[in-house]
């Protein structure tokens, strides 16, 4: 594979892992490390979580309206299982059926799960999840790798997929198992669909023959528009769309440090650092009112998560309860429910849920 070899799926780990070998380390001049003071923003309710059996890393990635959350969590033997948690704060653990790893899941309002998983072969497939538990397993044709990145309320799915080359393409997955797959016009070296909203709107992002990362919003007709931030020299990565048609992500200036950007549905740029950024900075997600959140590095390089309100004030920092090592907001739901994981001193992820 030639580009952002399983980007959306070991992102989050290899935060983690990236976390303990500096843990482990001791290093902390000018690079990624943690605070030891536990700040909490007031009027909030945090609540935090681990998997049934004790299991130490636990990396959320999705919640919908009602509070349901999934994500992944991993064993001590480095095995990746799905999880479910319930708004009552019951757990389902699950894995496709011939699963030896489940990663990278999102979910819609209905609780319906999208995710990739590995068999005994390394083939990797899509498969999605039923609110009953029932598993419905696909690839795009031509898939060698699929990547579902987000599934809207109408049960479409978007995502990527490698091909026998190693070319990455985006494909838009229909309710009715029809497969519509599609490249930005000039790509040529892989387009990445990195979220959806419930118009089929697809935010995601392409790669020149430089690899540099320029967006695109694909609309429900087909319709391509690629745009790049003004100072997003060294690339612009989209992450969320939300019902209105609002883009979000991380652009990286001419000294490939991280902003955060939102386009508005007409075109135009606001671009953003949370107060006390280092500067560096990545967004993680919009909900339907238009508040943002993701994570920030301050100036003694600790990291911190915040919540960008639709008028532009923050929440900085954001941090949950105890002493973490570092807090990494994932994704926000129309309630401006977050959630991510924390890291303790020895680098074991815990979830967490943050409740405004």
């Amino acid at each position: 594979m030639k580009t952002k070899i399983l980007r959306n799926i070991f992102i989050t780990v290899g935060v983690l892992f990236a976390s303990t070998q500096l843990l482990a380390s001791g290093m902390n001049d000018g690079v990624l490390s943690f605070s030891k003071t536990p700040l909490v923003s007031p009027q909030a309710t945090f609540i935090t979580f681990d998997a049934p059996g004790g299991q130490r890393d636990m990396l959320p990635s999705g919640i919908n309206p009602s509070g349901t959350i999934t994500g992944t969590y991993v064993t001590g033997s480095l095995v990746f299982h799905g999880f479910l948690r319930a708004p009552d704060g019951t757990f389902t653990t699950f894995d496709p059926p011939g699963s030896t790893l489940t990663e990278n899941l999102c979910i819609n309002a209905a609780g319906t799960i999208a995710g990739t998983y590995f068999d005994a072969s390394g083939a990797v497939h899509g498969f999605l999840r039923a609110p009953d538990g029932t598993f419905t397993t696909f690839d795009p044709p031509g898939s060698t790798f699929t990547v579902p990145t987000g599934i809207n309320a109408a049960g479409t799915i978007a995502g990527f997929y490698y091909d026998a080359s190693g070319a990455a393409h985006g494909f838009l997955g229909a309710s009715d198992g029809t497969f519509t797959t599609f490249d930005v016009p000039g790509d040529v070296n892989g387009t990445y669909a990195e979220g959806i909203n419930p118009a089929g709107t697809i935010a995601g992002e392409y790669a020149d023959a430089s690899f540099v990362f320029h967006g695109f919003l694909r609309a429900s007709d087909g319709t391509i528009t690629t745009f790049d931030v003004p100072d997003g020299v060294n690339g612009t990565q989209p992450i969320g769309i939300n019902p209105a048609g609002a883009i979000v992500g991380t652009y990286f200036d001419t000294n490939f440090v991280g902003h955060g950007f939102l386009r508005a549905p007409d075109g135009t740029f606001t671009t953003f650092d949370p107060p006390g950024s280092n500067p560096n900075a990545s967004v993680g997600g919009i909900n339907p009112g238009g508040a943002i959140t993701g994570w920030y590095v301050d100036v003694n390089s600790f990291v911190h998560s915040f919540v960008r309100a639709p008028n532009g004030t923050f929440i900085a920092p954001l941090d949950a309860p105890g002493f973490p090592s570092g807090t990494f907001a994932a994704v926000i739901n129309p309630a401006g429910v977050i959630t991510g994981e924390y890291f303790e001193f020895s680098g074991a992820a815990h979830g967490f849920l943050r409740i405004p």
